[in-house]
């Protein structure tokens, strides 16, 4: 096998190189075949899992050994299932950083068995990776034909009956957002190039759409009256309490560090240290008076998936580097990169509250925070 080949096929030296992030119907099969074969409540058309059955996926069941997936109102998943087994589609909104990617990617591996029919929007995107492009060099060779489409994830959905999730929507041209009108209220695709029955692609049962949009972008391309109609809104919030951040910080950045080679586990007092600044810093403490997101409130996102990926580099260099779990020093370490990405006032607020607030803080992992603040970088 030459070396072009074994990057084309994730292969070093004959061994499969293993898979960063598997998707979710990989990552949870076990607890999706139970479901499956114990399921026996009644099941909305095309859907692979019952409500109630999606449900406890998501949410988790002890009594079942179903692990808990995402933190948050059960209220709010129990309503995007409702609305999905509706001809309406769901979209997800709020804070960056507030799991929305991770619910929908769970809602369509429960009802679908496959998360990956997803459009990633942005500036840009066409209209060509929503619905159906084409194999030029066979629509140049035999002419429009069923060979030379090449389908899309929305044009698989359709035909497949299955969910598409759209993620970033607002991030889309509006032109290419009110291509879903169609494909929302009529279920079908029109294929002008092709005549007769192929022509036409109509939504199978099970087909819908699950959208996501973050709230800092709102103004960036919002969407139209149209198109808003023919979707449900829920708003996901970010995690209440400290407790139950914490306790999903540490299984998720348990989960990376192994996939990263690292052995032991990361420390939890580091990680109530991390979280507990993560949260005071959302909450404004330490600012005196300064301008930007609020007083003390960095203009940077200080979410709780961006603690995961500060936990996660926490990790990782006290492993590598010194190896050891890592400590408080590394927390400042890396915490630049998270706190100053838009603003250079970000820093300067992080600075002040190592500075201010940390030594108001009771315990040594505290107190070892404060020590190391002249790591921050300048």
């Amino acid at each position: 096998m030459t070396k072009r080949d074994e990057i084309r096929t994730g292969t070093t030296g004959g061994a499969a190189a293993p898979v960063q992030r598997p998707p979710a119907e990989e990552r949870y099969a076990e607890e999706l075949a139970a479901l499956r074969a114990d399921d026996r409540d009644p099941r909305p058309p095309g859907w692979e899992l019952s409500l109630r059955a999606a449900r406890r996926f998501i949410i988790g069941d002890v009594e079942t050994g179903i692990s808990r997936k995402f933190v948050g109102n059960p209220s709010l998943v129990d309503r995007a299932l409702v609305t999905l087994a509706t001809s309406r589609g769901l979209m997800l909104v709020g804070e960056p950083g507030t799991a929305k990617s991770l619910l929908s990617e769970l809602i369509a591996a429960a009802v679908s068995g496959d998360s990956t029919l997803t459009v990633q929007g942005g500036a840009a995107t066409t209209e060509d990776q929503i619905k159906y492009g084409w194999n030029y060099a066979l629509l140049v060779a035999e002419g429009p034909s069923t060979r030379s489409l090449v389908p899309a994830p929305m044009l698989r959905g359709m035909a497949e009956g299955r969910l598409v999730r759209f993620e970033e929507i607002t991030r889309c041209p509006l032109e290419v957002q009110d291509s879903l009108l169609s494909l929302l209220s009529e279920r079908v695709v029109a294929i002008p190039e092709l005549t007769g029955p192929d022509g036409m692609v109509f939504a199978r049962q099970g087909f819908n759409v699950i959208a996501t949009a973050n709230t800092r972008d709102r103004g960036v391309n919002e969407m139209s009256a149209a198109l808003k109609r023919r979707f449900n809104f829920e708003t996901v919030f970010p995690i209440p309490d400290l407790d139950t951040e914490l306790t999903l910080v540490e299984a998720e950045v348990t989960a990376l560090l192994q996939r990263s080679g690292v052995e032991p586990p990361p420390d939890r007092a580091v990680l109530e240290v991390l979280v507990g600044t993560f949260r005071e810093l959302r909450a404004g403490a330490g600012e005196q008076g300064g301008s930007g997101a609020g007083p003390g409130r960095p203009s940077a996102v200080m979410s709780t998936a961006e603690a995961v990926s500060v936990a996660h580099a926490v990790g990782v260099r006290g492993w590598f580097l010194r190896g050891e779990p890592g400590s408080a020093a590394d927390v400042v370490a890396c915490l630049a990169g998270t706190a100053a990405k838009d603003s250079p006032e970000d820093l300067a607020r992080l600075r002040r509250y190592l500075e201010q607030q940390v030594p108001r803080r009771p315990g040594p992992h505290w107190k070892a925070l404060h020590d190391a603040r002249h790591l921050l970088a300048d």
